[in-house]
C-alpha cells in the first residue's frame, strides 16, 4: 500500500476520503491549517476505523500548517524519505472554496489556491513525487451551454474562486507537458501522472454520523443550510428564485454523496498508479439533477422535521441547471455514484442530529 500526502485532509471532502484510503490500507500524512476544518474530524477517523494508538500513530500522521509553507512541505517529504518510506502520491484538497468570499477577496484566493498549488508542485518535483489528484470544481464551467455538462465544455469561470481553479488546471497541464490542453485524457511528456477531478455538489456525511460538513459561520451552500434549519440553528431557508425554467421553478443541481466522491478519489489514484504518465480530467457527479424544493422535501422526510423556507429574488451568478455528464469517469475509472438523494439526506441528518453544533466545542 502507498504512503500518501493529503493536503486539506481534515476538511469535509478530505476527511471522508481519508476514511476510504485508510480502509484500503494506505498510510496517510495529513497537512491542514484548520482554518475551515477541525482536528476533531481526524480524531474521529480512529473510532470509525477502530484504530488503536499504535496503528493511528503509524498510519495517520497529522501536520498543522499551510500548503504555502515550502519549508514545512520540505520537512514532511524529507522525514518520509529518512524513514525509508517516501511519499508516493499527493491528493490536494487544501484551498479556499466560498464563491461569495472570493468576490470580496480575490487576491487571497489566488494566493492560497494558485500560489499554494505552485508551491506544492515545486516540492513534489524536487522529491520526484509526480502523482497528483487535484480537487477541482464544476464552477469553472460558468454558465454551461450544454446540460449535462461534458468535460469538453468551455472553461468560463464567472467568479474568482472558479478562476483560481481554472488557473491551477492550466498550470497542471503545463507541468504535465500538455501544452495544447483541449482534450480530456492526454499522455504526459514530463513523467507526471495527474488527475483533475471536477466536483459538482458534494453533500451528505459518513453514515456513522461521526464526521460531516461543518462550515464556519453562515453556510454558503444549500444542504448545510437546510440541515441547520431542520436542527433549529437557523430559522428559515431562503430559496433564491422560483421562476427558473425548471419543473418547479427552483434551481437544479447535481448533488453527489461525499462518500461517492471520496471513493472517486481512490479510483482516480488507482488509475494513475496503475498506468503510465498522463493528464486525466474528469467530472465527478451523479448525472441526476434535483431542484431546491426536491431537496427540501427529501430532507423533511429523512429528518421528520419541517424546513421552513421563503422565496426571495435570484442571486446574481446563479444558473438554472447544473448537472454533470459523468460518462467519462465510468469509462476511465469504472466509477459511478451509488447513493441517491434519499441516502444523502439520511446520512446528512444523522450527522447533524448527532452533532447539532458540528465539531464546535469539542477538543481533539
Amino acid at each position: 500500500m502507498a504512503r500518501l500526502l493529503i493536503t486539506g485532509g481534515a476538511g469535509f471532502i478530505g476527511s471522508h476520503t481519508c476514511v476510504v484510503l485508510l480502509e484500503a490500507g494506505h498510510n496517510l500524512l495529513v497537512l491542514d491549517n484548520f482554518s475551515n476544518s477541525s482536528p476533531v474530524a481526524l480524531e474521529r477517523l480512529k473510532s470509525i476505523l477502530n484504530l488503536n494508538d499504535r496503528d493511528s500513530a503509524s498510519r495517520l500522521q497529522v501536520f498543522q500548517g499551510d500548503v504555502r509553507d515550502i519549508d514545512l512541505l520540505e520537512k514532511i517529504f524529507e522525514k518520509s524519505e529518512l524513514q525509508s518510506s517516501p511519499i508516493e502520491a499527493v491528493i490536494h484538497f487544501a484551498g479556499l472554496k466560498a464563491v461569495e468570499e472570493s468576490v470580496h477577496d480575490p487576491l487571497g484566493y489566488w494566493d492560497v489556491n494558485v500560489s499554494g498549488s505552485r508551491t506544492l508542485l515545486e516540492v513534489m518535483d524536487k522529491h520526484d513525487c509526480k502523482t497528483l489528484v487535484f480537487s477541482s470544481s464544476a464552477t469553472l464551467y460558468g454558465y454551461p451551454d450544454i446540460v449535462p455538462i461534458p468535460e469538453s465544455a468551455p472553461i468560463n469561470p464567472i467568479n474568482p474562486y472558479g478562476a483560481s481553479k481554472a488557473a491551477v488546471e492550466m498550470m497542471l497541464a503545463d507541468v504535465a507537458g500538455c501544452l495544447k490542453d483541449r482534450g480530456i485524457k492526454q499522455a504526459s511528456t514530463t513523467g507526471w501522472r495527474i488527475a483533475r477531478l471536477r466536483y459538482f455538489n458534494p453533500v451528505g456525511a459518513h453514515p456513522s454520523g461521526c464526521i460531516g460538513e461543518d462550515p464556519n459561520g453562515v453556510p454558503n451552500n444549500l444542504f448545510p443550510y437546510v440541515s441547520q434549519v431542520a436542527i433549529g440553528r437557523r430559522g428559515t431557508l431562503q430559496v433564491f428564485g422560483s421562476d427558473w425554467p425548471t419543473s418547479d421553478g427552483t434551481g437544479i443541481r447535481d448533488y453527489i454523496h461525499v462518500m461517492d466522491l471520496a471513493e472517486g478519489h481512490k479510483c482516480a489514484l488507482d488509475a494513475l498508479v496503475g498506468s503510465g504518465p498522463q493528464l486525466l480530467t474528469l467530472n465527478l457527479g451523479s448525472g441526476v439533477g434535483s431542484s431546491v424544493l426536491e431537496v427540501i422535501r427529501a430532507f423533511e422526510t429523512a429528518s421528520g422535521r419541517e424546513v421552513p423556507y421563503k422565496i426571495v429574488e435570484r442571486r446574481p451568478g446563479d444558473a438554472a441547471i447544473t448537472v454533470a455528464d459523468p460518462t467519462l469517469a465510468y469509462k476511465c475509472l469504472g466509477w459511478r455514484t451509488r447513493r441517491g438523494l434519499n441516502e444523502i439526506c439520511r446520512d446528512g441528518w444523522a450527522w447533524q442530529f448527532a452533532n447539532p453544533n458540528g465539531y464546535k466545542g469539542e477538543v481533539a
